[in-house]
């Protein structure tokens, strides 16, 4: 199935999730789609082949988390990193629905990090770069940092919280992506994570539990 049939169903599942993007946007998401599929073949990006699959289960998920994000920092610029973004997801939907978000993308693995890359280039968007290296190795420095990291299906809480940290801004908040209300990895975080915010997400044609869960660091007493 080519993009330009995938074009009716991305458009109403964007109207279902009160996105509206230009005609350029949804080109774009499009691309991205078409570019996951090429590179596949290479650089197994993902186990989903089937493009209707691919819509649903990769960008209409992301895309139900662009409204969440939007109303937590109050549609600003910021910046945000997406820890372990394989292939962009959601970190590119993130970079090409919300152009004044600058997006970064970190993944261990170098021929990940170099597909963002090659997107960025493809779909002409200066908001977003690829990075390769550890997510622990990104420190905030003075006047740097992220003001959101997120994450989609990438680690624990635990993990994803204690390794990312040092990437923090003062401020920041993490933006962690999951399935099912995730009782027992909220349940072992430590006391220097505050959860503040657990959120149902309700992805158009999927019928699977998806939620995103709002933390920052506990504030010092």
């Amino acid at each position: 199935m080519s993009a330009v049939n995938l074009k009716p169903a991305l458009e109403a599942g964007l109207h279902e999730l009160g996105l509206n993007l230009s005609d350029i946007q949804v080109d774009q998401l499009l691309a991205y789609q078409d570019l996951i599929a090429k590179w596949n073949k290479v650089y197994n990006l993902t186990a989903v082949r089937d493009p209707q699959e691919m819509l649903t289960h990769h960008l209409l998920d992301s895309l139900a988390a662009i409204q969440p994000l939007l109303r937590q920092t109050d549609g600003q610029p910021i910046k945000l990193l997406d820890v372990g973004s394989g292939g962009g997801l959601p970190g590119v939907v993130i970079a090409i629905t919300c152009p004044q978000i600058d997006v970064h993308c970190v993944d261990t693995v170098l021929k990940k990090a170099t597909f963002i890359q090659q997107v960025a280039a493809s779909l002409k968007l200066p908001n977003l770069r690829g990075i390769h290296a550890r997510v622990e190795s990104l420190k905030a420095e003075e006047g740097s940092g992220y003001d959101v990291v997120c994450s989609r299906a990438f680690a624990s809480l635990v993990d994803f919280t204690t390794w990312s940290r040092a990437a923090l801004k003062p401020g920041a908040v993490w933006m962690a992506m999951k399935g099912k209300h995730p009782a027992d990895e909220l349940s072992a975080l430590p006391a220097d994570v505050s959860v503040f915010h657990v959120e149902q997400l309700v992805v158009p044609g999927l019928q699977a539990d998806r939620c995103i869960v709002w933390l920052r660091p506990a504030a010092s007493a």
